[in-house]
């Protein structure tokens, strides 16, 4: 019944900021853990942060810890993604995800995907 939403993809410069925006409907949103994945042509997808259902705990991967910041806003139900210090290497599709296994160690399984949204770096 969960359906997840993203917005906010588009292009930018090296060096700039995007911010991804996803929203969720159906689920029990306050109580869930949330996350990030991204998609590489020809690649795995792969997690780029998450967030406990509490907000207290996060994850990141190493390739944008300290550039990317995860949030949640309980009460509209919506996750954020805030990408700054952008790379060419950051362009991929960008997937919001539901339900997950997330903690300090990394982040695994989610029940509920987004349509995705593709970001674009440009050198």
């Amino acid at each position: 019944q969960g359906e997840l939403k993203e917005s906010g993809g588009g292009s930018a410069q090296a060096g700039g900021s995007l911010r991804l925006s996803c929203s969720v409907s159906g689920l029990t949103f306050d109580k869930i853990p949330m996350g990030w994945y991204r998609q590489f042509p020809g690649k795995e997808r792969e997690g780029v942060g998450c967030i406990s259902w509490s907000g207290f705990t996060t994850f990141y991967a190493d390739s944008v810890k300290g550039r990317f910041t995860i949030s949640r806003d309980n009460a509209k139900s919506t996750v954020s993604l805030q990408m700054n210090s952008l790379k060419p290497e950051d362009t991929a599709m960008y997937y919001c995800a539901a339900d997950l296994q997330c903690g300090n160690w990394g982040m695994e399984g989610p029940r509920y995907w987004g349509q995705g949204t593709q970001v674009n770096v440009s050198s």
